[in-house]
């Protein structure tokens, strides 16, 4: 069954339906039919019997002739045998138990066999009033078999033929109901890579098939997007490592090209050293994205002190701003932050080197509540973002503009998003009323110990989404 097309198993389901119901409905006039021929033999009979017993023994005939004509026989019967019948010479119709029965005051009524006689009789036998003596009137169910068996041969004959006109019809309205579904079946085989924008088609019927059909195209669209998406990411990916590749081959290629002084190979080794360190960097945040992509990011959580967290990130950098002649500073704070340590390091991290690499001044590192939520701060006092780069700051290789990529790969922005996300929380950024940049991200507060959920190791808790402020 499952190998055949959908609209003949509808069909095949349809007709077994069908058959059933007409069979039912077969049977039931069937059997009402008869009952009702039955109900008015019984009324013929009661009638007879109401007719024929006030002049009993003052009339040969026990029934009228109209009765006679009409296939009814009737006897007088005692104890001894028959005593009067219509016909005459009829043999007694009740056996000696119903005789004894009906005598005894008993009506007796019901279907039976005469012998000498063709075909089923109804009988009805009562007895006569101040006598020993039974009345029995019976008349023939001939025309009541033959009704019968009319009414069957009917219905042998036009219940196959309807079944047949009503899966035909059944037949059609599937493959008419189907035929959208074929339409974005072909449609569907033609959809590829190399054919953007194209879509199914929808049917004009508001029912399930096109709200499918729609559902599909917004799947399409999702999917388009995705792919659009991989497909800068690869390029951006592509460029990103080529830049220091070729660098690296250039240092190297000039090393080689003549006889150098160890000050001069110490030199290109370092800055062969540094484009490595680069390209391990940019590595491993490819890795850490595509991974969280595929798995999700493992977070690991733990209560920290948000002031200890920021003195440890000051800490880790403090030479770096040194070099650049730039202060690293941390606001006190009671605040605490129930996170994985090392991933909020990471992402302080990166805040803290996109303010000294493309920001001025000193960078503060400070803390504000914000109800479920804790926001780490990193402030800067340089230009700023441009307005139009504030939709797209945590998008992987996005840069604000050129000035501002140097020695950056632009996926700084786009970890912190994505370590802000694996703790339920947010990244967001904004210009600073005084000037410079203002960039943070929320992490779900310290709960209460009646709060603290109940985690495995390495799973990240749900909790409440994190606020969003428009930069």
């Amino acid at each position: 069954m499952s190998a055949l097309p959908i609209r003949v198993r509808l069909t095949l389901a349809f007709a077994v339906v069908m058959a059933v119901v007409l069979a039912l409905i077969g049977a039931f006039l069937y059997h009402r039919v008869g009952a009702t021929l039955i109900a008015g033999v019984d009324s013929g009979l009661r009638g007879q019997v109401s007719e024929s017993l006030p002049r009993l023994g003052r009339d040969n005939d026990l029934v009228d002739p109209d009765a006679r004509a009409g296939s009814t026989v009737a006897e007088i019967v005692k104890a001894g045998g028959v005593v009067q019948s219509t016909p005459p010479g009829l043999a007694p119709i009740l056996d000696a138990a119903a005789l004894r029965r009906v005598l005894s005051g008993h009506e007796q009524l019901s279907t039976m066999s005469i012998p000498g006689l063709r075909h089923k009789w109804r009988v009805l036998a009562v007895r006569v009033p101040g006598r020993p003596r039974a009345f029995v009137v019976a008349r023939s169910l001939e025309s009541r078999e033959e009704t019968l068996h009319r009414i069957l041969r009917e219905f042998l004959l036009v219940g196959p033929l309807g079944l047949l006109l009503a899966s035909l019809a059944g037949y059609v309205l599937a493959a008419s109901a189907l035929r959208p579904v074929e339409a974005m079946r072909r449609r569907a085989g033609a959809v590829s890579a190399q054919t953007p924008g194209k879509r199914l088609p929808v049917p004009p019927a508001n029912d399930e098939i096109s709200r499918l059909a729609e559902t599909l195209n917004t799947m399409l669209d999702r999917l388009e997007d995705a792919f659009a998406h991989e497909r800068r990411f690869l390029a951006d990916a592509s460029h990103e490592l080529r830049t220091p590749l070729t660098l690296l081959r250039t240092e190297l290629e000039l090393a080689l090209r003549r006889p150098r002084t160890r000050a001069e190979l110490e030199e290109a080794l370092r800055s062969a050293a540094e484009d490595t360190q680069r390209l391990n960097s940019l590595a491993e945040d490819l890795l850490m994205l595509a991974g969280a992509d595929h798995d999700g990011l493992p977070i690991r959580r733990e209560a920290i002190a948000v002031e200890e967290l920021l003195e440890t990130s000051r800490a880790r950098l403090a030479l770096w701003a040194d070099d650049r002649g730039r202060a690293l500073e941390v606001e006190p704070t009671t605040a605490g932050v129930w996170a994985d340590r090392n991933r909020l390091e990471q992402a302080l991290a990166n805040l803290i080197e996109n303010a000294l690499r493309y920001g001025a001044g000193t960078v503060r590192l400070s803390a504000r509540a914000c109800g479920a939520f804790v926001e780490l701060h990193v402030e800067d006092e340089g230009r700023g973002f441009p307005p139009e780069f504030s939709g797209r700051a945590f998008d992987r290789f996005s840069r604000a503009d050129d000035a501002r990529s140097g020695g950056g790969s632009g996926l700084g922005l786009s970890i912190v998003d994505l370590i802000a996300t694996a703790h339920g929380g947010s990244a967001g950024l904004a210009n600073r009323p005084a000037g410079g940049a203002d960039v943070w991200i929320a992490i779900p507060a310290v709960p209460a110990p009646h709060e603290a959920p109940e985690r495995a190791p390495g799973t990240a808790t749900t909790r409440a989404p994190a606020p969003t402020r428009k930069p």
